[in-house]
């Protein structure tokens, strides 16, 4: 596809040697273990990346983020983190690391690491010296250990759960064999929770960012960016108190939760932006931090990391009206703060977007939960499982509003973040994953209450035959339901209309429109419909309502459906050229 001719080339080379190329790079997400598998073990790993980097090219992205490589021992999908400074050797080595790296670079590819900061793994050797010193110990003060309450110790500093259910506690055994002391982990108990008052945990993450920045890498998404500084005086409040204060009239806006999103927090993010400058170019940063919209922009600030990710639009429901003032607000936020915006559908988290548009009952059922579920991120990946993922799921029309409202987001301001799989448009795997088979804790400190995340973690399918559908030449950790045959890459590639090919034109178009961060609402003939126009007269149409509307003048550049007769149909975004 060429470009308009109203348009100057503008090369990949020059877009992405500027120092500001984030601001609206489109940035693909690879799970690693379920990307390419390169030896047959049936986990993907960085060589099966290496081997791939073709295909990422010809997709047409910027930037690669890879999501935790580390050693681990997978009690949470790789986020337990052994050794922040290494690579699992079932994934690979440093060298491996180096050589993906390198391929990328070549293709003209950013990499994007993930950084997990609120957290190390329990076999972390800082958290193994903690458990083999007594209390009160250098090496415990590098973690969050407390006294439990009553005569005994044996009641937990407090009754908070951790986000993937049960206690937010655990009991340790003290090195003379008597019950001791309770550590604090949000999140599974193999995911002990660091003391970032400690400075010795602040100057060691700086020393992974150097490690890290050092190898070439060009960027950080950060795990968990709102939960790092915590208030853990006493008395320390109960589930119930602060329960009530997050239905409040003000609930924590006012950075007064004990561990999610206080403002003493960004006096680290300072600190890392000024090592990220040292580089040329700046190293770049990305908060992953489900908080209050109000308070997003302290984390995308340019003293700060520079971007958050804005998970409004996956939230949504498929409605114009939710879109429209979606996309104004955050437009509007970005440029106060002098932040980009971020985009995002699915990732690693939440049910790909292609089965949560194809519910039967709506497009997108609002979440519900209190603010501290939301601040978790619980919310964000829960909202549509309800004890298990529905089977309502009409995957046709579900498809139809994923590349819609994909091509709209790809037409946005800012940054576009894709989830590996959505350019295949696949689905959600449901039942076909039996209970043996699932990884995800989340599942199995809550079952019958949530289905946990590995259904959208199941290994892409590269071929339409064979053992795991090119994954690898053996079997793949998750199981692949048969029908993902149907949305191989093989399937598709070259296929006009396809969702393959529908990702590749609009991406390889997007690197050349894109220019200013402006965006100007045009009107529309239905309020079911959006238009607005970007900078060079490019326009982004999508009808959101269920019957045929008018399409406004213009040619035709790409469109998520077939368009005939000079009419837009139901469910369907062009984009424009004048």
């Amino acid at each position: 596809m060429s470009t308009p001719a109203s348009l100057p080339e503008r090369s990949d080379s020059d877009r992405m040697s500027s120092p500001t190329w984030w601001r609206q790079a489109s940035v693909y997400q690879i799970y690693p273990r379920s990307f390419a598998d390169s030896n047959a073990d049936g986990i993907g790993n960085i060589k099966g990346i290496t081997s791939r980097v073709p295909y990422l090219k010809e997709l047409g992205i910027d930037a690669v983020w890879l999501s935790p490589f580390y050693p681990s021992a997978l009690a949470d999908g790789g986020y337990d983190v052994d050794n922040y400074r290494d690579v699992d050797s079932k994934l690979g080595t440093l060298a491996d690391f180096d050589e993906m790296a390198a391929a990328l670079h070549e293709a003209g590819i950013k990499l994007i690491v993930d950084i997990v900061p609120n957290h190390s793994s329990d076999r972390h050797e800082w958290f193994q010296e903690a458990l083999a010193s007594p209390k009160n110990s250098a090496a415990r003060d590098r973690y969050i250990f407390r006294d439990g309450l009553g005569p005994h110790g044996d009641v937990p500093p407090a009754d908070w759960d951790s986000v993937f259910g049960g206690p937010a506690w655990e009991r340790i055994v003290e090195p003379d064999g008597t019950p001791g002391q309770w550590y604090m982990h949000i999140f599974a108990k193999e995911q002990p929770d660091f003391n970032w008052d400690n400075p010795e945990v602040r100057e060691d993450f700086l020393k992974t960012l150097r490690f890290w920045s050092d190898r070439g890498v060009d960027g950080f998404r950060i795990d968990v960016a709102h939960a790092l500084v915590k208030d853990l005086s006493a008395p320390l409040p109960s589930k119930a108190q602060l329960e009530a204060k997050s239905h409040g009239a003000d609930g924590f806006v006012d950075g007064t939760h004990p561990f999610w999103d206080r403002d003493d927090v960004h006096e680290i993010y300072t600190e890392w932006r000024k090592l990220f400058n040292e580089y040329n170019p700046p190293r770049t940063a990305v908060a992953e931090a489900w908080v209050h919209t109000d308070r997003r922009a302290r984390y995308a600030s340019p003293e700060g990391l520079g971007q958050a990710f804005n998970f409004d639009l996956l939230q949504a429901n498929f409605d114009a009206n939710e879109f429209k003032e979606i996309i104004s607000k955050n437009l509007a936020d970005a440029q106060a703060s002098g932040a980009s915006s971020t985009w995002v559908f699915s990732n690693h988290d939440v049910v790909r977007h292609a089965t949560r548009y194809g519910l039967a009952e709506s497009a997108g059922s609002e979440p519900s939960g209190s603010e501290t579920e939301i601040m978790s991120g619980q919310v964000g990946k829960r909202w549509l499982l309800d004890g298990g993922l529905r089977e309502d799921v009409n995957a046709e029309l579900g498809l139809r509003r994923a590349r819609a409202a994909s091509l709209l987001m790809l037409a946005l301001p800012g940054s576009a973040y894709l989830y590996q799989g959505e350019e295949l448009g696949l689905q959600e795997v449901g039942s076909e994953i039996p209970d043996s088979a699932r990884q995800d804790p989340a599942f199995f400190r809550n079952k019958g209450v949530d289905v946990g995340r590995d259904g959208c973690r199941v290994p892409l399918p590269w071929t339409s035959t064979g053992s795991s559908f090119g994954f690898g030449d053996g079997c793949s950790h998750l199981p692949q339901p048969h029908w993902f045959a149907d949305y191989s890459v093989q399937s598709q590639d070259g296929v006009e209309g396809s969702t393959l090919e529908l990702y590749r034109k609009a991406l390889k178009l997007r690197s050349q429109l894109q220019s200013e961060e402006k965006l100007e609402w045009l009107p529309s003939s239905s309020p079911d419909v959006l238009h607005f126009t970007r900078p060079n007269g490019w326009q982004c149409v999508t009808n959101f309502g269920t019957a045929p509307v008018a399409l406004p003048e213009g040619d035709i550049a790409v469109s998520s459906a077939p368009v005939t007769n000079g009419q837009l149909p139901a469910n369907t975004t062009v984009w424009l050229m004048p």
